[in-house]
């Protein structure tokens, strides 16, 4: 969906769509643009596909060889380490996942939405053939499983039901792997209904295997070993419990693989137990065709990681208790011979590998299909888009049936197991790697899945954030130390291309004009958390002839200066006699204005106490002039304010406008112990027009990034955003509360939503309906606003306690007729005052994304 459109969506929520008929227009949507409706729910689209590629080929017939190779101990160190490995990438997978709308392609769409799709191309094909390989994995595990139970002679005639050689094997293959692409092919609803009846299999399987261990007394299970020479008959063990089997089985002994011929170490036994965890993506895989992927993406995938986890580690253990190492090592298929009913584990055995493998095609389909409609490849993929009518990527599928036909020929299952592998830890090192690059790129629209009611996806930031970072410190210690030439800076800034941005990637570039430092110590120290890694300028005009006597009477470039600009890491730039001549490099610059109130109030010294100064040990010379005088005239009138303002607006720029922020001791409102606490009230709704209560243009949407960006900030983490909604009788406010919840849901944003009645300030007393339409019309309604009007609304923004650190109010747009500045500049005044720390805000530009 385009950018645009899921604007309007949201503007279209807001304004008063019921349920039914959004849903109405999504499916209008879905026909329209050909594509089919998302059907599946969380747990069958996201839990079931996931736990069945987890239980697979490496739980019913390669975990014995795991065990019996490396024993308990390296077993379940190798167990840690690959959960470590997938458990990174997990909480990769949703933090993106959860921090935009998901489309088909799974982590393909992820990363390439993350990273850009000249890195996403070269993924999205590795991706692919990861789950290629793994769907030829999976066949060629139920082929062993078949030729194992049905490759033995027939008692008296020596005939074989399944005859066994290479090309058998590979026919073998070839029909089972047809019968997946039947299924694949009709669609993703029949192939999740499929697995879930297979689930039901496979669940009903583990528990009888579980019980089994308890139950089945000890035995000798004779193993049919076959060899390059014939086979050879070996008998095995199930001794029950017992202590002496469980010290046999804690240390390595590392063997012969009998399929083929090669000795086994820690890193091959690794690779084939490694496969067990490759299903993490099952669900993300099925993104497109989710009712709810970035809720049901986290919670299934999650849910399902910590299931399988547990149950391998507690088979581990039982294996090793109850099974001697011949049999673990010589018996792929020994879990049927000790079950109570062996007839169930052979149909669970074969109905898990099935499923696995339709899983990995299905998936595959998915990605080639995403590839091709993002046009990556030109005509080498344009068949892969062609859909069926209801949406389902029949060429994609066809394709990837080949791929996966062509990857069989390898023959055995531990031959391609190592690919695989491969495959797979190349695919989440770069899901971690996408989340990491959002992360450390600090774009404001890239935010972490914070808990929001009911909807709270069970994650800690605190948990995400240490993960990501782990996962690429190690490649991070060898980037090059040597800081970039001149040469290298100027080519990289030129390159920025302020055409190609997208508002995912939008950042605040901050413009903070100040007149004298002395004064607005704090507010530098404010913009500095506002500017959210962008650029930040300080910017002061000088109103001089720039003659051949001209000096700067601020010493921009002492230690003063330095340690200003390094402690708000914002640079200095020192304007000419007007605003025309300013001139930026490349895509670096400014888009957001910010200037202190103009009102009557004395300007405060606060730099003297400001802890760049106050940290330092010896004292350095305050090289700025005083302040000005209470008394002394302004250098700028209130129409040559105002008049900045309406230029910078007029120009494409934000602006903001901060008032009191010299009052505001951020260290003392931040750490001090309060129960509830420190709160930032946002306000994004135009006080000054009461016909205005739409909060979902594109000025409220940039004050609601702004105070969440704030938020965002490491040093403003506690607090709370509390965002006011204002209600007329006779309206829904239920109704209206929850759309803007829904909208702050997919903005995610989290804040606190109160409703504030406020009729008696809406309407002025008294006032006639053909008055009260006369006050609607703005600009116009400059005039007809009344002082007793804003003084109302001032009161009730007053009246919502306790009191917070920083207030965010909606800046209106200057009027056209300068005549009135100074009384849009009154008004602006009397809304505010006693408010404490204040922020009005305007923004032009669209700021906010709900997509990936």
């Amino acid at each position: 969906m385009a950018s645009s459109e899921r604007s309007a969506l949201l503007t279209y929520r807001l304004c008063g769509a019921s349920g039914e008929e959004e849903r109405g227009r999504e499916r209008g949507r879905a026909v329209a643009t050909g594509t089919a409706p998302r059907k599946l729910p969380t747990f069958l689209g996201v839990v079931v596909p996931t736990l069945l590629s987890m239980f697979s080929v490496v739980l019913f017939l390669r975990l014995g060889f795991v065990v019996g190779h490396a024993g308990l101990y390296q077993a379940l160190a190798m167990f840690a380490v690959a959960y470590f490995i997938i458990g990174m990438t997990v909480l990769s997978v949703c933090a993106i996942a959860t921090n935009g709308a998901l489309d088909a392609g799974g982590a393909y769409y992820m990363i390439s939405r993350a990273l850009g799709p000249e890195f996403g191309g070269s993924i999205g094909i590795m991706f692919f053939l990861a789950n290629v390989c793994g769907s030829a994995l999976y066949v060629l595990g139920l082929v062993e499983a078949l030729v194992d139970s049905f490759g033995i002679p027939l008692v008296g005639t020596g005939i074989h039901v399944l005859p066994q050689s290479y090309w058998y094997e590979l026919l073998y293959g070839t029909v089972l792997l047809a019968l997946c692409l039947l299924v694949c092919l009709v669609g993703a609803s029949i192939y999740a209904k499929a697995t879930f009846l297979i689930f039901l299999i496979v669940a009903g399987v583990l528990g009888t295997i579980l019980v089994s261990f308890f139950a089945v007394r000890p035995l000798g299970v004779p193993i049919h070993v076959p060899h390059l020479n014939g086979s050879s008959t070996e008998n095995g063990n199930f001794t029950g419990f017992s202590l002496a089997t469980l010290q046999d089985n804690l240390g390595g002994g590392y063997g012969v693989d009998y399929t083929t011929g090669q000795r086994m170490s820690f890193s091959s036994v690794f690779a084939v137990m490694f496969n067990g965890c490759t299903g993490i993506m099952a669900g993300s895989n099925m993104s497109g065709d989710l009712k709810r992927p970035s809720y049901s993406i986290p919670r299934g995938t999650i849910s399902a990681v910590l299931f399988t986890y547990l149950v391998y580690n507690l088979l581990a253990f039982l294996m090793c208790a109850t099974c001697n190492r011949i049999l673990l090592q010589k018996d792929y298929g020994f879990l049927r011979d000790i079950s109570i009913f062996p007839p169930l584990v052979t149909v669970g055995i074969y109905a898990a590998t099935l499923s696995a493998a339709m899983s990995n095609l299905i998936g595959a389909s998915r990605i080639l299909y995403a590839l091709a409609r993002d046009d990556l490849f030109g005509r080498a993929l344009a068949l892969a888009k062609k859909t069926s009518a209801n949406g389902n990527p029949v060429m994609a599928v066809i394709l990837s049936w080949l791929v996966v036909q062509l990857v069989l020929f390898s023959g055995k299952l531990n031959t391609i197991a190592g690919v695989v592998t491969t495959f797979f830890l190349l695919v989440y090192a770069t899901v971690n790697l996408a989340c990491l690059a959002l992360e450390w790129a600090s774009a404001p629209n890239f935010r972490y899945p914070l808990a929001q009611g009911r909807e709270a996806v069970p994650i800690c930031w605190i948990v995400t954030h240490p993960s990501i970072h782990l996962c690429f410190c190690c490649p991070c210690v060898s980037l090059p130390a040597a800081l970039p030439s001149f040469i290298q800076v100027r080519k990289y800034l030129l390159m920025l291309d302020v055409r190609k941005d997208h508002v995912k990637f939008w950042r605040p570039q901050m413009l903070l004009m100040v007149q004298n430092p002395r004064g607005s110590a704090r507010l530098i120290d404010f913009v500095n958390d506002l500017k959210k890694s962008g650029l930040y300028v300080l910017g002061h005009v000088e109103l001089q002839d720039l003659g051949e006597g001209f000096h700067c009477p601020y010493p921009w470039d002492d230690a003063t200066a330095q340690l200003l600009a390094g402690h708000s890491k914002g640079n200095v730039c020192i304007l000419g006699k007007s605003v025309a001549p300013w001139a930026w490099l490349g895509g670096m610059r400014p888009n957001t204005l910010v200037l202190g109130f103009y009102d009557d109030a004395a300007p405060q010294d606060g730099l003297a106490q400001h802890p760049a100064f106050t940290s330092t040990r010896e004292e350095i010379p305050l090289g700025f002039p005083p302040l000005r005088a209470p008394a002394a005239p302004k250098l700028l009138s209130a129409r040559e304010y105002v008049g900045i303002v309406a230029d910078a607006l007029k120009m494409l720029r934000n602006v903001l406008l901060a008032r009191q922020l010299e009052s505001l001791d951020k260290a003392q409102e931040l750490r001090r112990a309060a129960s509830p606490p420190p709160a930032i009230h946002v306000w994004p709704v135009n006080l000054l027009r009461p016909d205005s209560a739409r909060y979902a243009d594109t000025c409220s949407l940039f004050l609601l990034q702004m105070a969440c960006v704030l938020n965002m900030t490491r040093a403003w983490r506690r607090t709370r955003l509390r965002l006011f909604l204002c209600v007329e009788a006779g309206t829904m406010p239920h109704a209206q509360e929850e759309k803007l919840r829904q909208l702050l849901k997919d903005l995610r944003i989290q804040a606190q939503i109160q409703l504030v009645p406020w009729d008696a300030v809406a309407r002025p007393a008294g006032a006639t309906e053909e008055e009260e339409e006369e006050t609607m019309n703005f600009p116009a309604n400059t005039t007809q606003v009344s002082d007793e009007y804003v003084c109302a609304a001032n009161r009730l923004i007053l009246e919502q306690g306790p009191a917070p650190v920083v207030r965010f109010l909606y800046l209106p747009r200057p009027p056209a007729d300068t005549s009135l500045y100074p009384l849009y500049l009154h008004q602006l005044e009397l809304l505010t005052r006693g408010l404490g720390p204040t922020v009005l805000v305007h923004g032009v530009s669209a700021v906010t994304s709900t997509q990936l």
